[in-house]
């Protein structure tokens, strides 16, 4: 598909500005461009009919199957973006009285109390705009609760090896050191590793639960136990909370800190280079150290606080705004009972597919999975050359989103599988129809799935190549 810089034409355009009806001004000549702007040239047509053949070519949570591991890709209703749309929530501005968008605040309002309900927290922010930053937020909380204690010798985090790979990253921003934590043989915390880990230097523990393997980690109240004992705090990173929401709170299992991926649990749109949120929250001892502006109640009014020992802002105003509607809305729509039943059948869902697949490719772990499962293709790579992105690339051609492949690390040739409760079982038998026509193709012809996909737009590019040598800008840059 050409760029819209290769189908410019010289003096194409689409505007249509009447002759100026005030006397003309011309900046100076210092203030102007040394030769115009380098934008593509075209009509209202070409424009439209460019966006319009782009965006058949989009695939997403509304055209097909879509089972990313991790990243719960589960569709936004509709009701999601009527709320967001209305006129009071999209006409403001974030420097307006506080008395002018009272209706806002108390969204904001409602939606910290759902989530600190389901959490088990007793304070939220909105403020971070991702889930690795709200990570970020909520490590920067435990930082700055061992530095009000004087307990600066902390400056290590525990985190076990098949964590999200943004958990390391968001401890080191931070200026904690990683200690890593191997799995056990049933792909959980190894707790004698952890205990011999912890100590006068643990700051905390991150860690979901589920975790990235799809596995509930039976032994979590004496993993956040040990490191209660040892002085730390435990963060919960809510990437997985889909699973188990409305159902048992992280807050109950001996975390203190929280963030949520409310693009993932709470059906708020997800990709597409944002805007997303990642409130983060906490226990009551935590609350003081939470980012600026905390919205309180006082006799039915709202207003901003500021916490006394706060970290200060971790962005800029009070977060994004219109995705905590989307998502308050979603869980007013379901209700406490609906949340629990979501939760129950995103499992049963990867339970059922776990299991039928289970006949054709190996299971990374044994035994019954929450809301995602791994599978390993290494017996198949060794015994035929197949490899999982052979099998992402043919899952392509026929029609299918890829699941999340190589992740986590720990296990050899991944596919991580999340097919999420919007999903019915008929496309889940449909899926795994294609799983099973590709083991037989795996089975009879495996050079075949070398070549895929066949008929896809983009077919194998060089990935590798696209990621070192990326070409950022057409045409190439030239000085203003």
């Amino acid at each position: 598909m050409r760029l819209l810089f290769e189908i410019s034409k010289e003096g194409h355009g689409c505007d249509l500005l009447p002759a100026p009806d005030v006397p003309e001004v011309e900046l100076p000549a210092r203030e102007r461009r040394r030769r115009p702007p380098a934008l593509p040239q075209l009509s209202e047509v070409e424009l439209s009919r460019h966006y319009t053949r782009l965006m058949k070519r989009t695939f997403g949570v509304n055209s097909g199957f879509y089972p990313l591991g991790s990243c719960t890709m589960k569709y936004n209703p509709r009701i999601n973006e009527e709320m967001a749309s209305l006129p009071g929530f999209t006409d403001i501005h974030p420097l307006q009285p506080e008395h002018t968008v009272q209706g806002c605040m108390e969204v904001f309002s409602d939606a910290e109390k759902a989530l600190c309900e389901i959490t088990g927290m007793d304070a939220i922010t909105f403020q971070p705009a991702a889930g690795a930053h709200g990570e970020f937020a909520g490590v920067l909380l435990i930082k700055a609760w061992h530095a009000s204690r004087g307990d600066t010798k902390r400056t290590k985090i525990i985190i076990p090896d098949a964590a999200h790979g943004t958990n390391p990253a968001s401890a080191t921003m931070a200026g904690f050191t990683v200690v890593n934590i191997p799995s056990n043989t049933e792909g959980c915390v190894d707790v004698e590793k952890l205990r011999e880990a912890a100590g006068d230097d643990t700051a905390g523990l991150m860690l979901t639960n589920p975790n990235t393997l799809g596995l509930f980690d039976r032994n979590i109240l004496e993993i956040t136990k040990i490191v209660h004992d040892a002085g730390g705090l435990n963060y919960y990173d809510g990437a997985n909370l889909n699973a188990i929401m409305g159902i048992v709170r992280p807050g109950d299992m001996g975390f203190d800190v929280v963030h949520l991926n409310i693009h993932k649990t709470f059906s708020t749109p997800h990709g597409g280079g944002g805007p997303g949120s990642g409130p983060t929250g906490c226990k009551a001892f935590l609350s003081g150290f939470l980012p600026v502006y905390r919205i309180v109640e006082n006799e039915g009014r709202y207003g901003f606080s500021n916490p006394d020992s706060t970290i200060g802002s971790v962005k800029a105003f009070y977060g994004h705004f219109l995705v905590v509607v989307r998502a308050l809305t979603y869980i007013k729509t379901l209700g406490a009972e609906g949340i629990r039943r979501a939760a129950i059948h995103a499992v049963l869902n990867a339970n059922y597919m776990r299991k039928k697949l289970s006949e054709y490719y190996d299971p990374a772990y044994e035994g019954l999975c929450m809301h995602e499962f791994v599978l390993t293709l290494q017996k198949v790579k060794e015994k035929t050359g197949v490899t999982a992105l052979d099998v992402v690339k043919t899952l392509l051609e026929n029609g299918i989103h890829p699941p999340t492949m190589y992740f986590p690390l720990i296990v050899r040739e991944a596919l991580m599988i999340e097919p999420t409760e919007t999903e019915s079982k008929e496309t889940i038998d449909e899926a795994i129809g294609v799983f099973r026509k590709i083991y037989d193709m795996i089975r009879t012809n495996p050079e075949q799935l070398h070549e895929m996909p066949l008929t896809t737009p983009v077919r194998r590019p060089d990935e590798v190549g696209a990621a070192r040598h990326p070409r950022l800008t057409f045409p190439e840059e030239q000085p203003s």
